[in-house]
C-alpha cells in the first residue's frame, strides 16, 4: 500500500511538472507525456480496483475534453500537446472534477497570456536575449505555453481529488 500511496503522491504531479517545464523551454509537449498520464491512470485503477462503471466515466470526460480540445487545435487556438495533455488530465479528473480544472485552466491562461504580453513588450536584457527559449517566448505574435497553465491547473485540483493518498498527520 505504500508502494501505490507513493506513486499517487509522485507520478501525475511529476508529470505535470515535466509537462509545464517542457512547454516552457521548448514550446512543445511530448506525445509519450500524454502516453505516461494515460498508463498511470490505468495502472492505479487496477491497483486501487476502481469500477469500471467508473473508468467509463472517467474515460467519457477524456473523450469529451479529447473532441472539444481537437476543435480548438483546428481552429488554432491551441497546440497538438496542449489538446492531449487537456484530454489525459481530464481522464484522471473524470467529471467530478473537470469543471474546477477547466475553470483554473481558464483563469491561469488568461494570467499567464497577459504576462506574456506584457513581457514581450519589455526590451530583453542582453544575458537574457542569448537563450532562445527566452527568445522564443519574447517573439511578438509568437505561441503561449499553455501547458503551463494546464499543469498548474491539474496540481490545483489534484489534491481534492481521491487520488492524493491521506498523509496522516
Amino acid at each position: 500500500m505504500m508502494l501505490t500511496d507513493a506513486i499517487r503522491l509522485l507520478l501525475f504531479p511529476a508529470l505535470m511538472a515535466f509537462a509545464a517545464s517542457s512547454d516552457l523551454f521548448t514550446m512543445t509537449i511530448s506525445n509519450r507525456l500524454s502516453l505516461a498520464l494515460t498508463g498511470g491512470f490505468f495502472l492505479l485503477t487496477i491497483v486501487i480496483g476502481m469500477s469500471f462503471s467508473a473508468i467509463g466515466m472517467h474515460l467519457a470526460a477524456g473523450a469529451l475534453v479529447l473532441a472539444f480540445a481537437f476543435v480548438f487545435f483546428s481552429l488554432g487556438w491551441v497546440g497538438g500537446g496542449d489538446a492531449k495533455l487537456a484530454a489525459a488530465t481530464a481522464l484522471w479528473f473524470g467529471f467530478d472534477f473537470l469543471l474546477d480544472y477547466l475553470i483554473y485552466a481558464s483563469l491561469f491562461g488568461g494570467i499567464l497570456t497577459l504576462l506574456l504580453i506584457q513581457f514581450r513588450r519589455l526590451p530583453l536584457p542582453g544575458a537574457l536575449a542569448r537563450q532562445p527559449w527566452i527568445l522564443r517566448l519574447h517573439e511578438t505574435g509568437g505561441g503561449i505555453p499553455y501547458g503551463i497553465a494546464l499543469a498548474a491547473a491539474a496540481l490545483a485540483v489534484y489534491p481534492k481529488t481521491g487520488w492524493m493518498p491521506a498523509l496522516g498527520v
